[in-house]
């Protein structure tokens, strides 16, 4: 059935009969995809009869949906004619593991990150009210979401737009807010979501504040008796209180009662809530018994596959720092298990605190730690660690507050494409002030920079890839625990400076340049601030100095030591080889490096060009390599 759903327009005519068997294979085409690419599958699975029931209520181009964070949009891209491309999900040139506006006319926004999905889905209301449209704007956000501040601010500005065309659906999986529901609440589901309710609820309203002297009174004090009784017995009034008319909770498992709580929101013609309620991984037992550990999968692994990881050499280091100092403090957002620290969570519950979906408040937070005596270790993910920016300069570098961020998934991240890359960290934080960067390649470099980051002062941040180590041989490096390189006796054709786990390729390249050249390598681990007399030691009297990074190189480590050596003034060229002015799209590693010409391969070609430019340049022929 799925294979001939070719537009959510084919889902009109639809029995619910049918649409249950739909549903079952939209399911069965989910599981089997991301156990072969990865991907996000619990919350996918949980949300496929919403999906069904909002392209059935709602239509393209007149109404749009937008999907909070949009890591659940596998079975709403299944629905807008994705199918027979659905298994390159995730994959270089496939479709995107999140909604991406550049994809498909049915992707309102290209989304990956927490929050922003009311906010955007009012100004699109806001614009259609202005340009005299009746089309409505549909937020999707699953309860998770509700703990990020951004959510409030918008359903906060709400309140003055009641009559925009705005649904927000709260997808609840009863991992959060519906601890708040009980046994009324049940019952005024059943009220609130019957077949004209909404309707009759405004009308009434409407009719009584009409009759003259007893009217506006009567309907408020009715309104008061409501809401106190409500309050009293349920205390879930939040969002009336904020202004925005609630609906709930509804089964969203069940197509036939969302697609009647749907109508009614629509009926109705303003901005307003639907509570539904989902079974995060219906459909697959060991997902719905362990939605957490399903939330998000990695592919099936056949070779090369990594037991030990940057994220569990971290978890290991804050047992053993925990154990030993009773100061240390761990703090993450909505990411226990995700940033390695499930096992400490366990060990250290009153030193650990799981902030929700709030990573400015988490970095905040852990700066109120430090000026109380603790010794913090926030850990995030380099990409939402961008929304940090303002904490980390105003709550805790401009404090003087000691402080240590554990950036996860830094460079690039393969199957998460443009919204998850973690290649922007460098260059936002090195321009604060008291801020001290590393960004180890080894397990043994990581440890060692975490130890000197807990003991050390002012901000210090520790960045390190998805995954684990790549193998080459590192046999000939020497150095300490703020580089380790490789420099030839002067004269130097050339030296190579690079950081992170991208020095692989930088490894390769220096490899194939030394056939011919002589060719130094520098592999910073602490990359700021840089150490100037040490970095013009490694260069030397070379003429040209080659940096290779895996960021961005505006505001990246290529500038910084292009300055340096500019500054010195010793006439050495400063060639970068970095990420230019553009978004990243998802893909294998690979790939993703030869896009964007960092691969060893790439590298090297331009290098050589470069060194034989220099040699014919050169009026010194004994120089080595001309």
């Amino acid at each position: 059935m799925l294979e001939n759903i070719k537009s959510p327009q084919d889902l009109k005519s639809l029995s619910y009969d049918e649409l249950d068997t739909l549903a079952a294979e939209i399911r069965d085409v989910i599981i089997n995809t991301v156990k072969k690419n990865g991907g996000h599958l619990a919350s996918n699975l949980g949300i496929v009869e919403a999906t069904i029931a909002l392209h059935r209520v709602f239509s393209y181009p007149e109404d749009k949906i937008i999907f909070d964070v949009s890591h659940q949009a596998y079975p709403h891209k299944l629905l807008t004619g994705r199918y027979e491309s659905f298994d390159t999900l995730r994959q270089f040139g496939g479709i995107s593991g999140f909604t991406d506006k550049n994809e498909s006319p049915y992707d309102t926004v290209t989304a990956g990150h927490s929050g922003s999905s009311v906010s955007v889905a009012l100004g699109i209301a806001e614009a259609n009210h202005a340009l005299g449209s009746d089309g409505f704007a549909v937020a999707v956000v699953g309860d998770g979401s509700f703990t990020n501040g951004m959510i409030y601010e918008a359903i906060n500005n709400c309140a003055d737009s009641k009559d925009r065309n705005l649904l927000i659906v709260l997808n609840d999986n009863e991992m959060s807010i519906s601890k708040n529901v009980g046994g009324l609440a049940r019952y005024l589901t059943k009220v609130r979501t019957s077949s004209g309710y909404i309707s009759f609820k405004h009308r009434f309203d409407k009719k009584l504040s009409r009759i003259p002297v007893i009217g506006v009174p009567t309907a408020k004090f009715l309104k008061w008796i409501k809401d106190s009784l409500k309050g009293a017995v349920i205390k879930d009034t939040l969002f009336e209180n904020l202004g925005v008319p609630y609906i709930g909770t509804v089964d969203g498992n069940d197509i036939e009662r969302l697609e009647k709580a749907f109508s009614e929101a629509k009926k109705y013609k303003g901005v307003s809530i639907v509570h539904i309620i989902t079974k995060k991984g219906l459909g697959l037992e060991s997902a719905e018994n362990h939605p957490e550990s399903f939330h998000s999968v990695s592919p099936e692994c056949n070779k090369g596959c990594h037991t030990t990881s940057y994220t569990s050499v971290f978890g290991d280091f804050m047992m053993e720092a925990a154990k030993r100092d009773d100061k240390i403090f761990a703090i993450t957002s909505a990411m226990t298990e995700g940033v390695g620290l499930l096992k400490y969570s366990k060990a250290y519950p009153d030193r650990f605190r799981d902030v929700g979906i709030a990573e400015e408040h988490s970095v905040a937070f852990s700066g109120g730690l430090s000026l109380s005596g603790l010794n913090p270790v926030c850990a995030i993910y380099s990409t939402f660690s961008q929304r940090t920016f303002d904490q980390v300069f105003h709550d805790v570098a401009l404090q003087g507050a000691h402080v240590t961020l554990a950036l996860d998934h830094c460079g690039i991240v393969s199957g998460d494409g443009y919204t998850h890359q973690g290649v922007y960290d460098v260059s936002l934080f090195s321009s604060i002030p008291n801020v001290t960067i590393y960004s180890p390649e080894t397990f043994e470099e990581e440890h060692a920079s975490l130890e000197r980051s807990v003991s050390g002062v002012g901000v210090n941040i520790v960045r390190y890839s998805k995954g684990g180590e790549l193998e080459y041989d590192r046999s000939k490096y020497t150095g300490g625990d703020d580089a380790k390189y490789i420099i030839p006796d002067a004269p130097l054709d050339a030296v190579i400076f690079t950081y992170g786990l991208i020095s692989a390729e930088a490894d390769a390249v220096y490899r194939a340049l030394s056939r011919k050249n002589k060719i130094g390598i520098v592999k910073l681990i602490k990359i700021h601030p840089l150490d100037r007399d040490k970095i013009l030691s490694f260069v030397g009297g070379a003429p040209i100095v080659f940096v290779i990074e895996e960021g961005m190189k505006a505001g990246g480590i290529g500038e910084k030591i292009a300055s340096l050596i500019s500054e010195a003034g010793t006439g050495t060229r400063v060639v970068t080889f970095a990420i230019e002015d553009e978004f990243i799209p998802h893909g294998d590693r690979s790939s993703l490096l030869k896009l964007l010409g960092l691969d060893s391969e790439t590298v090297i070609a331009r290098a050589e060009k470069i060194l034989a430019s220099e040699c014919e340049g050169t009026r010194d022929k004994i120089k080595v390599g001309c």
